[in-house]
C-alpha cells in the first residue's frame, strides 16, 4: 500500500509540473500575439481612440 501512496504522490507531482509548463507556455505565446512588429496595426488602434479635430 504504501507503494501506491508514493506512485499518486509522484503522479500528482507530474501533473502539476507538467500543467504548470503548460500555463507558461500559453502565457508567453499569449504575451508575444501582442508584440508584432507592424505598425500600422497599432497605428489603427490609436485612429480609433483619438478624436477627430476637423
Amino acid at each position: 500500500m504504501e507503494f501506491f501512496t508514493s506512485a499518486i504522490d509522484t503522479a500528482k507531482v507530474i501533473v502539476c509540473a507538467l500543467g504548470a509548463g503548460l500555463g507558461v507556455w500559453g502565457l508567453i505565446n499569449l504575451l508575444e500575439g501582442y508584440g508584432n512588429d507592424n505598425p500600422g496595426a497599432k497605428s489603427q488602434g490609436m485612429k480609433h481612440l483619438t478624436p477627430k479635430l476637423m
